[in-house]
């Protein structure tokens, strides 16, 4: 099941969002840069910030929060912030439903475009964006160690 997480989701996404970060930071930066106390306080704030304007979606199976997304605006564009699945319940199609919820949303809402940054290092975020049709943003196709990609999420359809 998907659905808008609430302020009582916020322990479960906070703790899935450090787990699936450091399986793909860790060896490559300095583990206290995505699991020190300071990052994970900063992290939460975020994610309490998201939860609080309705902009995170939660997966969920038995119970469990599994995976989870947030998108939002910045700078008048539409980013995908993040999406992340507990890594044990990788491939078993949490992000994808994840993803098609995203594009459903922005496809009513009329989005022109989504962007989002992913590190360029994570090969299996890269892989599975790519499989569902993000490509490198013409216009800005790098910040810093990050890919910057671009989606277009079509027409909303009945």
């Amino acid at each position: 099941m998907i659905r808008l997480a609430t302020a009582a989701d916020l322990d479960a996404v906070v703790a899935l969002h450090t787990e699936a970060r450091a399986t793909y930071y860790r060896g490559h930066l300095p583990d206290a840069e995505f699991l020190g106390p300071g990052e994970v306080a900063r992290s939460r704030a975020g994610w309490a910030a998201a939860v609080g304007r309705g902009t995170v979606l939660c997966a969920e199976r038995d119970a469990e929060v599994v995976g989870v997304a947030a998108y939002g605006e910045r700078d008048g564009l539409t980013h995908l912030t993040q999406l992340h699945v507990l890594p044990a319940r990788w491939r078993s199609g949490v992000g994808t439903a994840l993803h098609a919820a995203c594009v459903r949303v922005w496809r009513a809402a009329g989005t022109p475009s989504v962007r989002l940054e992913v590190f360029e290092k994570n090969e299996r975020a890269l892989a599975f964006y790519a499989a569902h049709g993000w490509i490198p943003d013409p216009e800005r196709p790098r910040d810093g160690d990050h890919l910057v990609l671009r989606l277009t999420p079509g027409p909303a359809t009945e």
